[in-house]
Order: C-alpha cells, then structure tokens, then sequence
C-alpha cells in the first residue's frame, strides 16, 4: 500500500505551493502590507494564485494517493501526478499575469479538473469493481 508515485507529486506541488507563498510574503513586504491586500491589486493577484492552488492540491494529492492506495497502474498515476503539475503550473502563470482570459489560466483549470474527473472516474470504477 505504498504511494511513492504520489509522493514525487506531493513533493513537487508542495514546493509550487511554497514558492506562490513566497511570492505573497515578498509582496507584502516590498508593499508594506500586513493583512489583507489595502487595495493592491498585484498582491490580491498573488494571493488568489496561492489560494487557487490551496483549493485544488490537496483534494487532487488525496484522489491520487487513493487510486495508488488501490494498486493503480503506474501509468495512470504519472499521468494524473504529472498533468497536475502541469495543470497548476499553467493556472499559476496565467492568473499571475491576468485576472481575464489567458492560455495558462483556462488550460490550468481544464487540465486540472480532467485530472480530477480520471481519479474520481477510476476511484468510482474501482469500488465497483472495474480496475484499470
């Protein structure tokens, strides 16, 4: 019952999720701002970017945990693992440099649910009975 595909995954996401905090931090200091954004509207965008990822990740990490918990294929779980990352990636890029439309944030957000819908799909699959 290992997850060590899921813990590379867990890793990387965690220092992505590490570095948008940084990025918050550096931009309350440089902006003097202690709590909430006094009206900045690159640090509302930071934080919105670390939030956005906060909200997705660990539910994301769970669903990949539970599939490899249940002896998915490897495959599976390095094209889950590895399109979040690259889903978060994206979505963190475009929401940075826009709050409308941008590439990075809509294919961010597509990336991320598909990856959701294949673990949720295979985790549905698996309780009955089908195994991939």
């Amino acid at each position: 019952m290992s997850v060590g595909i899921t813990s590379i995954y867990a890793a990387l996401l965690g220092l992505l999720i590490l570095l948008l905090a940084y990025r918050v931090v550096m931009l309350r200091r440089k902006l003097q701002v202690g709590i909430g954004t006094n009206g900045e509207k690159v640090l509302a965008r930071a934080i919105r970017v670390h939030g956005n990822a906060i909200e997705y990740i660990p539910m994301c990490l769970l669903l990949m945990a539970f599939a490899e918990m249940q002896q998915a294929s490897s495959w599976l779980m390095h094209t889950a693992g590895g399109g979040l990352l690259l889903a978060r990636i994206l979505h963190a890029f475009g929401l940075s440099k826009s709050v409308g439309k941008s590439f990075g944030r809509f294919y961010g957000v597509i990336l991320t649910w598909a990856v959701m819908l294949l673990l949720v799909g295979y985790l549905i699959g698996y309780a009955i009975g089908y195994n991939l």
